[in-house]
């Protein structure tokens, strides 16, 4: 195994500690928040070096995109059934992780030993599953784990006894897990970790020009890097507005909707710009006045980091419904249950645009509390770096 094709490292040097990122393919969210760690890390020490291995994908890359590519259609055709499943994850959860454990994992103990890693850190559910069996079933896996939640609610799945730290975005998460048996001294609120990068701001004209963007009220649109916001009627009344807001449309990996729209003469205009897949959200973040967005637990985290006021457009069953409730209830968001919300928020950002620039301000101050590099600092105290 090529290990150096999936890797991330900071320099070579025996006295490093070794951290193991891992994540998997199933939407982009989680790998997102194991790369924001490992840059977060390796800014706050120099004594770090970082991995992140989508473990799946690196294991068994023939198979894995074929089952990501069917969750994907999954979610696309039959999101009730996957509100079933997270509703039931306490009954599937042992049956899923032995089959995945079987099917992609046998490896695993092998690639823990190969790079020696001082801790694991999990951003999603199935790795967090599969070392905590290796940990479970052989005693020289004693190693710290670390499972990232990387939503605003917590499932069955998250949760094992031989996890030592669970890193959760609010003390509603927290709280879930205390009422699952999970003891308080294992529980640190960080916020959902994000890149660095969202938590600066930038020069603004700097952003327009790199973008070639008007200075005027803009509007984001995002569907996450599988691009699923693709919502004809949403995106139309958006584009009804062309005239007078600046629309930002960015697709994701979804190519096939970018050219759609693309030769669509709905969005054939000056004021509106089509984007596929970018490493620069946090430029276009800072320029815009509203994000509309599926509301996956790392987008709204971005969001959040930049303050920026949300509408959130048709939350899949489960844990996007989950994030959904707990960021409108919290004032930071409203759901797109009608055109007329959107028509709304647009007449805001014409007539009432100091006070929703005023409202971001807010949004801000309510989170500085949970400081930009919390999670990977919370890392650091168990290396005792």
């Amino acid at each position: 195994m090529d290990l150096k094709q999936v890797t991330e490292t900071g320099e070579s040097t025996l006295r490093k500690k070794r951290v193991l990122l891992l994540s998997e393919g199933f939407g982009a969210g989680h790998t997102q928040a194991a790369y924001a760690l490992s840059s977060s890390l390796r800014k706050l020490s120099p004594r770090v070096q970082t991995r992140v291995l989508e473990l799946g994908n690196f294991l068994n890359p023939r198979m894995a995109p074929l089952i990501v590519s069917a969750y994907r259609k999954t979610v696309t055709a039959q999101p009730r059934l996957m509100g079933y499943v997270y509703r039931h994850q306490k009954s599937f959860n042992r049956l899923t992780t032995l089959a995945l454990h079987r099917i992609f994992y046998t490896h695993t103990k092998n690639i823990v030993r190969q790079l020696r890693p001082d801790i694991v850190v999990c951003t999603h559910f199935i790795p967090g599953a599969v070392v905590s069996r290796l940990k479970r079933i052989d005693p020289k896996f004693n190693m710290p784990l670390v499972t990232v939640i990387t939503d605003y609610d917590a499932h069955a799945s998250w949760i094992s006894p031989e996890v030592d730290r669970y890193l959760v975005s609010t003390p509603e998460v927290k709280s879930k897990l205390r009422r699952a048996g999970v003891a308080a001294g294992k529980i640190r609120v960080t916020g959902i970790p994000v890149h660095p990068n969202f938590w600066e701001h930038p020069g603004r004209n700097e952003i327009l020009l790199q973008f070639n963007l008007q200075d005027m009220p803009t509007v984001l649109v995002m569907g996450g890097g599988w691009g699923l916001m693709n919502d004809e009627v949403v995106n139309a009344v958006l584009a009804g507005w062309r005239d007078q807001v600046q629309i930002i449309f960015c697709l994701g990996h979804n190519e096939k909707l970018l050219q759609e729209m693309t030769e669509d003469p709905l969005y054939n205009h000056p004021n509106i710009t089509l984007i596929g897949f970018t490493r620069e959200i946090d430029k276009l973040m800072e320029i815009s006045d509203l994000l509309v967005t599926k509301p996956g637990g790392m987008t709204c985290s971005e969001g959040l980091a930049k303050g920026i006021p949300m509408l959130f457009h048709n939350p899949l069953p489960g844990q996007e419904e989950e994030n959904c409730r707990y960021l409108t209830n919290a004032g930071f968001g409203e759901t797109i249950d009608s055109p007329e919300v959107v028509g709304k928020w647009i007449h805001r950002l014409l007539h009432h645009y100091e006070e929703v620039r005023q409202q971001r301000k807010n949004h801000l101050e309510a989170i500085a509390r949970y400081h930009p590099l919390e999670s990977a600092q919370s890392i650091l105290e168990m290396l005792d770096l």
